[in-house]
């Protein structure tokens, strides 16, 4: 196996460039170890488990990209990604969630993930299997019915099988036709619903959170109810047990966890926020804690999962925080040494600004054309317009907190207020956007400083 299928690191700059604008040197850092991932898998057996990832701390204020470099760079490699926010855990021993569960979270969405790509692989599969249920709800199977006929009724048999084919074969081709989407039949479907059970325990529900339908649903006698649904609604319903059936779950599993092992991401948020004060008094009693808890899993550990035991040595860490009232050397030396890649992530201006409004496949200004489109309104940006929103944007970013591009998502929904709201009033209307157009609708605001504060 080489490397001609992956992405080189300079493809996968250029794929965030499509939805990232600016900070070049974080998605450099991203590409590299996208790209050593690669590198790391075509190793001899015996390096290949040495290899580290090389884990990334990027630092920078709110709203520059972060997040989103992250989870853009876990949608091109198609790898497991959770993010979490380092503030909510807490050192065991006090109430909140403890830093395995990250790896738990990790691994349920890898095999929610591969069980839906297996779903549809089966799924044509199961869709046979599924209109024979049909039919079998919408004309009872033939045994069912000459069981109760005794022979000395006279009915020939051959005549009633060759009646059966030919009504199973109409609602057949009725089936496939959609014809008979609202027709209500009834089925028999299980009964998923547990006994409600209260558990008090000290290590909290992370620990004892081991799937109790997979755990009971042996032990339990499986009960089904009758309900009345419609054909559309019972297909939906097959379909699932079917392709549930069909699907080698201990396969998905096994898949799942060495997918987790070694192309898993980790995007950990807000890590500045469990760095200790220099006060030893107050709240923070836990928050170096909680470093000390973080570093096992970063460093390389083995959690117990209900799918089995996931080892953490080959997972991708991200670490991000604005560190405005601390500094990246006041993590515990340990968990620093774990983060060799630190990136600036720089502070978005006015010609940011513009590009992130235009450019980007995902950008504000092609969103909200396409959601008024919907209702038949032509909206036309000019380039003065933009060069005002950006502006405005910079301005309040400046005089009250600076939220980065999120500022942007706030005047655009303020601006376009009154046209989404009656929008189904406009409907074949063209509607141009400029400079005169920002300023009339969002001057008022942004003039008065209190009212912005609140409302952009």
């Amino acid at each position: 196996m080489g490397l001609e299928n992956e992405l080189t690191p300079r493809q996968i700059v250029e794929e965030l460039d499509k939805y990232i604008i600016g900070q070049e040197e974080a998605k450099k850092a991203v590409a590299i170890a996208l790209r050593n991932r690669a590198r790391r898998k075509v190793l001899p057996p015996e390096m290949r488990d040495e290899v580290a990832p090389k884990n990334i701390l990027m630092i920078g204020p709110t709203g520059v990209g972060k997040t989103e470099i992250a989870r853009r760079l876990a949608r091109l490699a198609n790898a497991p990604f959770i993010k979490v926010e380092a503030s909510k855990y807490t050192e065991i021993g006090y109430v909140g969630r403890d830093v395995e569960s990250m790896v738990r979270d990790l691994t349920d969405l890898a095999v929610n993930m591969l069980r839906s790509h297996y779903s549809e692989l089966v799924r044509e599969k199961a869709s046979k299997i599924v209109e024979d249920r049909l039919l079998d709800l919408l004309v009872p199977p033939l045994p069912l019915r000459t069981r109760r006929r005794k022979k000395d009724e006279g009915i020939d048999q051959e005549i009633e099988l060759n009646r059966f084919e030919k009504a199973r074969e109409k609602f057949r081709k009725d089936l496939r036709q959609m014809k008979l989407e609202d027709t209500i039949v009834t089925m028999q479907v299980q009964n998923r619903m547990l006994p409600i059970m209260e558990i008090f325990s000290p290590i909290g529900f992370e620990e004892i959170d081991l799937s109790f339908k997979e755990i009971f649903g042996g032990m339990l006698p499986k009960r089904t109810k009758e309900r009345k649904v419609t054909i559309a609604e019972a297909r939906e319903i097959l379909m699932e047990e079917e392709s549930e059936k069909l699907v080698d779950m201990d396969k998905v599993v096994s898949e799942a966890i060495e997918k987790v092992e070694d192309s898993g991401i980790i995007f950990l948020d807000e890590i500045d926020k469990i760095v200790g004060s220099d006060s030893k008094t107050g709240p923070d009693v836990s928050r170096e804690g909680v470093q000390r808890d973080i570093l096992p899993i970063v460093e390389g550990s083995t959690v117990a999962t209900r799918y089995g035991m996931v080892r953490t040595d080959h997972i991708l860490f991200i670490a991000a925080g604005a560190f405005h009232s601390s500094k990246p050397s006041d993590l515990i030396p340990e968990l620093q040494g774990r983060f060799p890649i630190r990136v600036n992530l720089k502070s978005l201006g006015k010609e940011d600004f513009k590009r992130i409004l235009t450019e980007p496949q995902n950008a504000l200004v092609k969103q909200y054309t396409l959601l008024l489109g919907t209702e038949n309104i032509k909206l036309e940006f000019t380039d003065d317009a933009i060069d005002e929103i950006a502006s405005l944007a910079c301005l309040v970013n400046e005089q009250t907190e600076n939220i980065g591009v999120r500022r942007l998502h706030t005047i655009m929904e303020r601006l376009l207020s009154e046209i989404s709201f009656a929008g189904p009033e406009m409907a074949n209307q063209t509607v141009r956007i400029d400079a005169n157009y920002v300023k009339k609708q969002l001057a008022d605001v942004i003039e008065n400083r209190d009212l912005s504060r609140y409302i952009l």
